[in-house]
Order: C-alpha cells, then structure tokens, then sequence
C-alpha cells in the first residue's frame, strides 16, 4: 500500500468507525456523544478531503479506491448501532436504520459475486448525496443526546411542575433548561427527518445498483 495522504486519511476513518462505540464504553453521558460526534465528524470530513486530494494531487490508488467505501459504511453502520442502542428502540429511528443497514450489506454481497465487474458500475451523485445525508443525520442524532443529557442533568432532582413552569415561561430559566429542550426536540426531528431522507436515496441507489447488475447475474443459456 501506498501511503500517501489521501490513504492516510482513509485508513484513520476506517479505524474512527470502532473508536464510536469506545467512546460509549470509557466515558459518562453526554461526555461519550461529545466525543463521538467528534470523532464522527472529523472521520466525515475526511471522506471529502480524501477524495479531493487524490484527484488534485493525482494519487489514486486501488487500495484506496478499495477502503474508501468500507470505511464509509463502517462509519455509518456502527454509528446507527449505537444511536439505536441508546434510542429505547423507538420504532422511527429502528426502521430507516434497519432499511440503511439492510441496503448495505445486499450490495456489499452483490459486489462480492461480481468481482472485477462491481468496478464498472460506477458510483453515481445519488449515491454520493445517500451518503451525505446519512453522515449528516447521524451527526445531527448524537447532538441530540448531547441536549438530552444536559436537560436531564439540569433538572434532576426539580418539581415536575416546576419544569413545565419554566419551560412555559411561568418560572426564571436561570440553567437554560428551555435552550436545551428546544435543541433537543430540534435535533431529534430534524435528524429523524434526515435518516428518512437517507433511507430512502438508499433504497433508491440500492435499487439503481441491483437493475444495473441483473444482467451480470443472468443464467447462461
């Protein structure tokens, strides 16, 4: 392997993708969704700037060209896991990230029986935008633990009462309880909003790929 700048930063996204989890397993909440969203958003920022330097700088590689998009769905695999682990289940975010993780693994398969033929089938700007929209939902989902947390923080221990009096506007929000609940309720519609959006540009490329394929998957004869 070559190792230029462009797989360097590759490689350190496909190792971001584990370092995700680990941060659920070494630190408290909201400090672990903190790190993971750093840690997420600097392995997303890299999928552009990796891409951008090995076409300016002409340094494409096959290896490179190979771990991007592993590195991409292991990014993305592993952080709906985790965002869905800490959702109690809630069926809304359950079902896009199941049809998202479904998507991938068919057509990660279907590449797999294709062989040297997948590399013909040229990845498409939908599926480029499938991809930014995930990474862009998934960010926004680990925000929103973030807001939830310090609400929680916040207000443990305070009257029920007392906290719809505040959030109403009846009571002095001197913690900022109503700038936390706002940018929970917030981000979590728009990063549901988002993921939906994601599900389907992935049920759509995943389709696109699939029709694309048939005729390499047609019987002889």
């Amino acid at each position: 392997m070559r190792w230029t700048v462009p797989n360097i930063l590759t490689v350190f996204r496909l190792l971001a993708a584990p370092a995700v989890p680990i941060m659920f397993l070494y630190f408290a909440r909201p400090y672990a969704d903190a790190f993971a969203l750093i840690v997420f958003l600097l392995a997303a920022i890299t999928d552009w700037v990796d891409g951008y330097l090995a076409r300016a700088w002409k340094q494409e590689t096959k290896m490179g060209t190979m771990l991007d998009p592993i590195a991409d769905k292991a990014m993305v695999v592993i952080a709906l896991m985790v965002i869905a682990a800490y959702s109690s289940y809630s069926p809304w975010l359950i079902l896009p990230a199941t049809v998202i993780l479904f998507r991938e693994v068919f057509v990660s398969g279907l590449r797999e029986y294709l062989g040297d033929v997948a590399g013909t089938l040229k990845v498409t700007t939908l599926a480029k935008w499938k991809t930014t929209a995930q990474m862009v939902a998934i960010a926004v989902l680990f925000s929103q633990g973030i807001f939830e947390h310090y609400f929680g923080m916040w207000s443990w221990g305070m009257d029920q009462q007392i906290i719809i009096d505040v959030l109403e506007g009846r009571e002095v929000d001197h913690l900022g309880l109503r700038n936390m609940y706002t940018g929970m309720v917030w981000s979590g519609w728009i990063g549901l909003a988002l993921l939906w959006i994601a599900a389907a540009l992935t049920l759509i490329t995943g389709w696109d790929y699939f029709h694309k394929a048939l005729p390499h998957l047609k019987e002889d004869g």
